[in-house]
């Protein structure tokens, strides 16, 4: 049974921040991006988590 992709929260260069599917394995280690928040569950969840961080102004909308 294939395990399901976790999601990451990774801020870019301008501010904001993007959710990208992966795995514990494959998750974003690009050091240039910023600051990553994750593993989460759920794309939902990782939505959620985004709009808090927005919230905190660790992000900038889109």
């Amino acid at each position: 049974m294939a395990e399901s992709p976790k999601y990451y929260i990774v801020k870019g260069k301008n501010g904001t921040c993007e959710i990208l599917p992966g795995s514990p394995r494959e998750g974003p280690d690009n050091r240039e991006l910023g600051e990553k928040w994750g593993p989460f569950e759920s794309r939902e969840e990782a939505i959620a988590r985004r709009v808090g961080l927005i919230r905190a102004g660790k992000c900038q909308p889109l």
